[in-house]
């Protein structure tokens, strides 16, 4: 159909150029010097005077004869039937697919010859490359159809050609099959299929797994996608699924993984696809483009240079939105990248052995690690090529790395990324290298020194974002934790998402819950659009922070999120102190923050319900630790520690802690379970007066003669305060004093015993 359409487009346009080319040359004899007009003038002067009345006049006085002209033939051409023209253009197409096949007859005849000669590998690449070249070319199904049972049959008898030698053809013939895997024909399609799932089993067999034509293949759908303007999804679709179903059917590699590689590699071609496509339709959605790319990039982990390049692209489309952290993070995930591969290719002490070196820096780099089955060999042809594959290239992307992790004011990582790179100068004797990084390490030390609260650098501030609805496609009933930039306000995140979500859907189709209970998707509208946004703060276990001293520690490397919900038994968030309970949401992420994108997927969600008294408890202890906080900052804040101590001892607020005494501490539990809640706060009251004196001394020694009269007010009600205390805090309760073991006086039974050997 194609051929016909060329061939009447041709027929056509020759026509119209014939006649063009006619016009032209006639204006040119006629309008030219007087010579030519007379010559032409003569000519019709002898038409117009000849006896014979011959059209053409007298043969003698002319210098042309137009009927010897192609003018007049192309003119006849014209004025065939439509039916005509259709069958020169099926002449014509038969030729030419008869001319092909009679070139693949001949390139098998070459090929049973050169198979019995010695220099067969280099007649073999040759017949490859006539076979790749007519593929490219505008082919008839029926020749494409030969044309892939004659590679089928190559690549069966000769696999190692390549795989072995002929790797860029290699490349080359995965790029066409998948090109002829999304064909309009159904023929050519089917045979496209059968030689890509061909190629994948011979590479199997050749070493119990894929992973060159793997790679390939991925490499190739990438070209495809972004190259090809007549690229057909659906088609191309269609052929996985046909290749998938080869596979299930495969009896001889049923028993072996071969099945199961075919399906991962199917479903990353899908994901790839799907992403792909869609990111031109979210180049206004920030989180979703990045999501998309982190995709894509992860369909790229056994394709070095391509996950390269898109761990590239997305460290540019955070650097534009001046996500520095999350930049500097793809960076090292970059340069870990091409560490993991380096380390194979070049085996020097002072380069990093691979991505475990970068684990300080962040405990998401492991996944760069080359471990699975598909890992490529780097000194294969066409593998890790790329610039950033050498020394210069890691030492550029570390550089940069460290650039981004101090414009985000994150001076520790920045140390960190020297560590890797320090090494390598040191090696290579590069003084003036060194004399640069350890002026940016003094210079990004200091910083630290003289920012030693934290306060000043915010490094970002976390919501949960959920969201449901079948409007939200893949988004229906996923969590997330967005990383937003520092002191961003509840309401600042929920108009933006509403705004931009309320464009997209309609207004009246988005609304924001606004609490924090778990939500019912069943008692939803289906037809709209909710989304449900949650502030919430890093968690740590006891254990934890005893690493997590400074400011900076309490900020990097975050996996765990809590949010806390107020609630009674009888339905209310709210209510007195003795039936306040409080829900605990823990939240766990599936990757650490910061990140190579700014929301992570929730993995995992545990709750803790608290009891008033653990309320009571865990409320007096961050009313302790802020007193702490403000009387030993450094340098000291006297507004700050004021503004601390009227909330504790202030004549306005003095109920609270006072209240919570009475509530919880004016009598013995009946309850043996609650001694221990009892005890504790009671320790929680010693402890807080005991701040609250600390605190009083400090400010003290800060206040100017305006303000002695301030202090002796917060003295006074410090002192009410702790005489209304006193009778509550001091008691205790007897049971938790009794003796837990009757220690035997009798002193041998005491040596038998500790002596005595004990099972495990």
């Amino acid at each position: 159909m194609q051929g016909k359409k060329a061939f009447e487009r041709m027929n056509s346009l020759t026509f119209k150029k014939s006649k063009d080319m006619k016009a032209k040359l006639e204006e040119a004899i006629l309008g030219s010097i007087g010579a030519r007009q007379e010559m032409v003038r003569r000519s019709r002067g002898q038409l117009e005077r000849s006896p014979s009345g011959s059209a053409f006049g007298s043969q003698e006085n002319l210098r042309w004869r137009k009927d010897m002209t192609h003018w007049r033939q192309n003119s006849e051409r014209m004025d065939k039937t439509r039916a005509e023209l259709e069958h020169e253009a099926l002449i014509d197409g038969n030729l030419a697919t008869e001319a092909n096949l009679i070139i693949l007859d001949t390139l098998e005849i070459i090929v049973q010859t050169a198979s019995v000669t010695e220099s067969k590998e280099s007649i073999l690449g040759g017949v490859l490359k006539v076979l790749l070249h007519s593929m490219a070319c505008n082919q008839s199904a029926l020749y494409l159809q030969h044309c892939f049972a004659t590679q089928r049959a190559l690549v069966s008898k000769f696999p190692e050609l390549l795989f072995e030698e002929e790797t860029e053809q290699c490349a080359d013939l995965c790029l066409r099959l998948l090109r002829s895997c999304s064909s309009s024909i159904s023929t050519i399609r089917s045979h496209a299929s059968a030689s890509l799932y061909l190629l994948m089993r011979q590479n199997f067999e050749i070493g119990n797994n894929f992973a060159r034509v793997k790679m390939q293949v991925t490499m190739s759908l990438s070209s495809l996608v972004g190259t090809s303007q007549n690229f057909n999804e659906e088609f191309l679709r269609r052929s996985l699924k046909t290749i998938l179903t080869y596979a299930e059917e495969d009896l001889e590699l049923r028993e072996t993984t071969f099945p199961d590689q075919v399906q991962d590699l199917v479903f990353n071609l899908h994901m790839i696809l799907s992403d792909t496509v869609k990111m031109k339709e979210h180049q206004e959605d920030p989180e979703m483009l990045v999501d998309l790319m982190y995709r894509i990039a992860k369909g790229y982990q056994t394709s070095p240079d391509l996950r390269l390049t898109w761990l590239q692209n997305m460290a540019g489309k955070h650097s534009e939105r001046n996500n520095h952290a999350e930049a500097a993070q793809c960076l090292v995930h970059s340069a870990a990248l091409v560490a993991e591969y380096l380390s194979m290719l070049e085996d020097r002490k002072y380069l990093p052995v691979g991505c475990v070196t970068f684990q300080n820096i962040s405990s998401n780099v492991l996944e760069e690690s080359a471990v699975s089955d598909d890992v490529v060999s780097p000194d294969e042809e066409g593998i890790c090529s790329g610039k950033y594959f050498t020394e210069i290239g890691l030492v550029g992307l570390l550089e940069q790395a460290a650039a981004s992790f101090s414009m985000a004011g994150m001076y520790e990582a920045v140390n960190e990324v020297y560590k890797v790179l320090i090494p390598i100068h040191e090696a290579n004797r590069d003084a003036k290298k060194l004399a640069t990084i350890h002026g940016k390490l003094q210079e990004a030390f200091s910083k630290i020194v003289h920012q030693s609260t934290g306060w000043e650098r915010m490094f970002g501030t976390y919501f949960r974002v959920g969201f449901y609805g079948s409007k939200f496609g893949d988004l229906d009933e996923q969590e997330f934790v967005y990383k937003e930039p520092a002191i961003t306000k509840l309401a600042e995140i929920s108009h933006r998402l509403e705004s931009f979500y309320g464009e997209r859907f309609g207004e009246d189709q988005v609304e924001v819950i606004k609490d924090s209970n778990p939500v019912d998707k069943c008692k939803l509208d289906p037809n709209k659009a909710f989304i449900q946004i949650t502030y919430v703060e890093p968690y740590f276990d006891t254990y934890e922070m005893k690493d997590r001293i400074t400011y900076f520690d309490k900020n990097y490397n975050l996996r765990r999120f809590v949010y806390c919900t107020p609630f009674t038994l009888d339905g209310r968030a709210h209510g007195d102190l003795h039936e306040q309970f409080k829900r605990k949401t823990i939240l766990t992420t599936s990757h650490a923050f910061p990140y190579i994108k700014t929301r992570i997927n929730i993995i995992h969600k545990e709750e803790i319900i608290s009891t008033p008294i653990e309320v009571a408890i865990e409320d007096m202890q961050k009313k302790t630790q802020e007193l702490a906080f403000a009387t030993h900052q450094d340098p000291a804040d006297a507004k700050m520690l004021q503004m601390v101590l009227q909330g504790s001892v202030g004549t306005t607020v003095n109920q609270g802690p006072l209240e919570v005494a009475q509530v919880f501490l004016s009598e013995i539990p009946s309850d043996p379970k609650l001694y221990r809640h009892h005890n504790k706060l009671r320790l929680c009251f010693k402890d807080f007066t005991k701040r609250c004196e600390d605190a009083l001394r400090k400010n003290k020694s800060l206040i100017g003669p305006d303000q002695k009269e301030y202090q002796r007010e917060l003295e006074r009600n410090y002192h009410r305060l702790k005489e209304a205390l006193q009778p509550l805090i001091n008691r205790k309760i007897p049971q938790l004093y009794k003796p837990v073991l009757q220690v035997n006086s009798h002193r041998d039974s005491f040596s038998r015993l500790s002596l005595r050997k004990i099972d495990i």
